[in-house]
């Protein structure tokens, strides 16, 4: 089974309790989502499916999927809203994130270390994250999972936090 689906079914982007994390930190952030952007908030990772990768040629262009199903049910608004909820996706295309990247990184504010760290095991996604982090020489290898979740966490959360500043 392919990294994508897997984080989807059991990782750190699972279908049911990502988008309750996504939906908490909305709601910090912005007040209670609409209908369409609660439906935004379900489906904003579906793209993962089938995906080899997370970050790389693939995965990197997951939020098209979403924003497509977004475009048809509720239009243009909804598009961007999903497209650009990755910000490598947006810095890809010289945009600005949307409203849902925010709440997208926010969204670790509500996870219980124990039970990111088991899905991120799960799934394959730790190695590929630590790896990551580890070449972009942000934090050792040699950090135990839970010191580089108690680095990540906080270093997301400040990138939502930003966010709402920026609005009220």
């Amino acid at each position: 089974m392919k990294v994508g689906t897997r984080s989807l079914l059991i990782g750190v982007h699972q279908f049911i309790w990502h988008p309750i994390t996504v939906y908490m930190a909305w709601k910090w952030l912005y007040g209670r989502p609409s209908f369409k952007e609660l439906i935004c908030i379900i489906i904003h990772d579906w793209g993962y499916w089938g995906s080899p990768d997370m970050d790389g040629k693939v995965g990197s262009n997951h939020p098209e999927k979403a924003a497509l199903m977004a475009n048809k049910w509720f239009g243009c608004e909804y598009f961007y809203l999903c497209l650009y909820h990755s910000r490598n996706y947006a810095k890809r295309h010289l945009v600005k994130p949307s409203k849902l990247c925010y709440a997208d990184k926010l969204s670790i504010m509500y996870e219980l270390k124990w039970f990111y760290l088991l899905r991120a095991k799960l799934s394959g996604e730790l190695k590929l994250y630590r790896y990551e982090s580890a070449d972009l020489g942000q934090l050792s290898l040699e950090k135990s999972d839970e010191e580089w979740f108690d680095w990540i966490q906080p270093w997301y959360a400040e990138i939502g936090a930003r966010q709402k500043e920026e609005c009220f």
